[in-house]
């Protein structure tokens, strides 16, 4: 048997090789997610290790104590002994501020991994070398001088309000530095500074006389590195002497090579995260997985119906039905097994590829030259691949058995869509995907009505599940019926597009299989989507609403009201020509000036002592600036608006009369409290002459040309504002846009980047549905040619057949996918406010024309196949 599956085997390479595509498509994802977690692995690796390139040894746990360091520094054998400081510390220059990783200089510079670009080292207090990157931000070269502004906690910050004292320090930049082996790339980089400096510096963020208790980790060079062993023993035993004269702890004390501390390290560090990485990817590799499984299906089920007449005679010379089932399981095992090779080999070479130019570009991350090949990555691509392609072949397998010796030596067609279809696979699916639907509309209803955002997202991501899982178990009843209404729809163009309606109804449940592997690729790239399209609206709609200003550049954000209002500080108000400079930035469309002054409120049932920063402005300046307007509606002369937020606080009621006091006289308003996102009143600009004549411009309300810009334009912004050195922030709706918006589409672009596969093993299962459908019509297709059916109208009909299968599915898909798309916004962004629903048009158009062309184009090889043949030779086989 094992000899006539493999003959059988090779006369049907052909109609085998779609199915074998398909696996090796799955199992190559497969290969290439487990191969992309070791290079996570790895990578962390290799920059942690990078940290300790120069030492010997590595001393994790010394107690924090002189004591412990300097019974390190003696023990035998150990030339140099420094503990691995690296602190954060905020760095201006220009304008420009930047937080900055600072490490301690060692006493032996070989152990840094840093090279210096230019200049030097620090060789005294008061200087520090700067990444090259940094150094430009900076606008600093060596010699150039930066400020330091750091905190000193110098009383009990919990009971002291001034505990904490701002200081500003000087640092010369002695040089700048590279990190050729990206050691600290994860981190920022590292700047280096004197480790007296450094140690000076983390000491201040201590309360005088509190002991630092965290174990630190030392950096250990040797007299002879050869004597490893020997000075991992002294060192131990000189640190456990040296806790136990002192009382320290000493339980997680380890002193390792540097090899086996960067291994630690990166195990601690992607533990977590590298296993929810590859179980995310694997996800969108068993989709892949799945849509491979209807297509091996379809192939067997075709390929034991051709051989109905070949396996009745196996069953008359004295085959049973365990070796007919053996015999097509072994073929399938057979194929999933080549195939997973073929697909594990392209899988690592992509990798390595991708890996190859990842490093030829500068990603700011050591990659490593090759990928890492572990006993998982080969043998879990191999078994999945070989188990899928298995248990897709189980059914037609068990229809090998079914018919009778004698009946089966009659021809017979491919298993029907009445078999297995019964009523109570009916009742389940429909069941299913009630419970489904319900859920999902419950949890849509728990989000939006309930405002419980985390429950409604797990009742609806349950719900969604559900429902997919019901509507793909009923596919096999109400598809076929979808494709013969489209069937009618396209027959009534003509007798070929009749011909080639009929023909998707010949064999119902292959036709289903088919357009349901296509349906599974297109709902889940549907649904992601019109959920980030719903999502982006959806978040732009409610930051239009709460921040209607694109971007604002203030001075006074970090200002106290009420000490300005007593005259016990001011605010700095913005530089005349800031305005200016910030509407030459290109994007930028329309620069507001607002003036403001501090002003004391009072009313009924308003809180005593409530004094806040009142800005004015012109209705139509905010609405030249402004995405939406409602939060300003109300401003007019008399009336404040005031935010919700700033009402609830200091109990403000709507439409109550309040009296604002400004430095040079008061005013009666009525309030309208709205949802402006704002801890500031808001006056036209009369009124507040009336508060202060000679308030000063304190902050610029800034409009862009297109809020999808904002990712360019505000960095652009900001460094314009840095450039002046005026002491303003920049914020605004426009900032946070950029970012959510950057989020979405990176994730959209990842899913959908994942999901591709799933789609394109869809679109080789509608070609290989077509090839099959051909060779299984030889004798037809030759009675058509030869009453009269032309070559063109044959390759017409398999066109249409082709078009049918793959548009049903991916109509059918789409449109699921805006159901589950809106569903998904609408459950994960309901406490934003009203989901906005969005139909990604775009994104919709794309998919169904890739489906059109995809179908045609599968349609080729059948047709080429179809039309060689004359009708004669066709119709003399059997």
């Amino acid at each position: 048997m094992i000899r006539l599956t493999l003959s059988q085997m090779r006369r049907s390479a052909g109609r085998l090789a779609a199915a074998g595509l398909a696996i090796v498509i799955g199992t190559a994802f497969v290969a290439i997610t487990l191969v992309a977690g070791n290079v996570i692995t790895r990578t962390t690796y290799d920059s942690i290790a990078a940290q300790f390139t120069g030492a010997d040894l590595v001393v994790r746990g010394v107690p924090a104590d002189d004591a412990a360091l300097d019974a390190v520094r003696g023990a035998d054998g150990v030339a140099t002994a420094d503990p691995q400081l690296m602190t954060y510390q905020q760095l201006e220059s220009g304008g420009r501020t930047i937080y900055q990783g600072v490490l301690a200089e060692p006493t032996d510079t070989g152990v840094l991994p840093l090279e210096v670009a230019d200049g030097a080292l620090p060789g005294a207090s008061g200087e520090i070398a700067l990444p090259v990157d940094v150094a430009e931000r900076l606008d600093a070269s060596p010699g150039d001088t930066v400020t330091l502004v750091r905190n000193v906690l110098e009383g009990d910050q919990s009971s002291e309000e001034d505990a904490w004292t701002e200081v500003r320090e000087q640092l010369t930049v002695s040089g700048t530095l590279t990190d050729p082996f990206g050691a600290y790339s994860m981190q920022g980089g590292a700047a280096v500074a004197p480790a007296s400096d450094v140690a000076g510096w983390e000491a201040d963020l201590y309360a005088p006389g509190e002991e630092v208790l965290e174990p630190t980790t030392v950096l250990v060079t040797l007299d002879d590195p050869a004597d490893v062993e020997q000075a991992r023993t002294a060192i131990t035993g000189a640190l456990t002497n040296a806790a136990a004269a002192s009382g320290a702890d000493t339980a997680d004390l380890k002193v390792v090579t540097p090899k086996e501390h960067a291994e630690a390290v990166a195990s601690e560090m992607t533990g977590g995260e590298n296993v929810m990485f590859t179980l995310f990817v694997l996800v969108f590799a068993a989709v892949a997985l799945l849509v491979a499984a209807l297509v091996i299906a379809n192939t067997f089920q075709v390929l034991v119906a051709q051989r109905t007449r070949t396996l009745a005679l196996l069953r008359c010379v004295g085959a049973d039905k365990g070796q007919l089932r053996r015999s097509v399981l072994f073929e399938a095992a057979v194929l999933g097994l080549l195939s997973s090779a073929v697909g594990l080999v392209a899988g690592v070479g992509l990798a390595q590829a991708a890996l190859t130019i990842g490093r030829g570009m500068d990603l700011g991350v050591p990659l490593p030259a090759t990928v890492t090949i572990t006993p998982a990555v080969v043998l879990i691509p191999l078994a999945v691949g070989t188990l899928v392609t298995l248990v897709a072949a189980l059914s037609p397998a068990r229809a090998a058995t079914r018919v009778a010796p004698l009946e089966a030596l009659r021809p017979a067609d491919a298993p029907s869509a009445a078999r297995g279809a019964g009523r109570v696979r009916l009742v389940l699916s429909i069941l299913v995907s009630v419970i489904g639907f319900a859920l999902l509309g419950g949890g849509v209803a728990l989000s939006t009505v309930g405002q419980e955002p985390t429950t409604g997202l797990l009742v609806a991501l349950a719900g969604g599940v559900l429902s997919f899982v019901g509507v793909l178990v009923g596919a096999v009843f109400w598809l076929p019926r979808v494709v013969a209404l489209a069937g009618r729809l396209v027959g009534a163009s003509g007798p070929t597009a009749r011909l080639a309606a009929a023909n998707t109804l010949r064999n119902p449940r292959r036709t289903a299989a088919t357009s349901t592997a296509l349906l599974i690729g297109v709902t889940l790239v549907g649904m992601m989507s019109t959920g980030a399209a719903s999502a982006r609206v959806t978040m732009d709609s409610e930051l239009d609403s709460r921040y209607p200003v694109d971007v604002t550049v203030s001075t006074d954000l970090s200002s106290d009201p009420t000490s300005v209002a007593a005259g016990d500080a001011a605010v700095t108000p913005v530089p005349s020509a800031l305005a200016g400079t910030v509407g030459d930035v290109t994007g930028v469309s329309r620069v507001v000036e607002t003036p403001a002054t501090a002003a004391t409120v009072t009313g009924d049932g308003v809180d005593e002592g409530l004094a806040l920063t009142v800005r004015g402005v012109t209705p139509d300046d905010a609405a030249s600036v402004m995405r939406s307007t409602e939060t300003v509606a109300p401003l007019a002369k008399g009336t404040v608006v005031v935010p919700e937020d700033v009402a609830d606080v200091w109990g403000v009621d709507d439409g109550q009369t309040l009296t604002l006091t400004g430095p040079d006289g008061s005013l009666d308003v009525r309030a309208a409290v709205t949802d402006l996102a704002d801890g500031s009143l808001v006056v036209v600009p009369d009124d507040l002459s009336a508060l202060d004549p000679d308030a000063p411009v304190t902050s610029l309300w800034v409009g862009l040309d297109d809020p999808s810009d904002a990712a360019s334009v505000v960095p652009s912004i900001q460094d314009a504002v840095a450039d002046t050195e005026a002491p303003a922030d920049v914020m605004g709706a426009a900032v946070e846009r950029a970012g959510f918006q950057q989020v979405i589409d990176t994730a959209l672009g990842i899913v959908v980047g994942l999901l591709a596969a799933a789609v394109v093993i869809a679109l080789i299962g509608v070609a290989n549905t077509l090839s099959l459908s051909v060779i299984e019509r030889r004798r037809e297709s030759a009675t058509l040619r030869a009453i009269g059916l032309s070559k063109g109208q044959l390759r017409g009909m398999l066109a249409v057949e082709g078009l049918l299968i793959a548009l049903v599915g991916a109509v059918l898909g789409v449109l699921l996918g805006l159901v589950y798309g809106w569903a998904g916004a609408a459950a994960a962004l309901g406490w934003a406010g009203t989901p906005v629903i969005v139909v990604p048009w775009r994104d919709v158009l794309v998919m169904l024309v890739v489906a059109a062309v995809a179908g045609l184009v599968a349609s080729v090889a059948p047709a080429r196949t179809a039309v060689k043949t004359s009708p004669v030779e066709a119709l003399a086989s059997e």
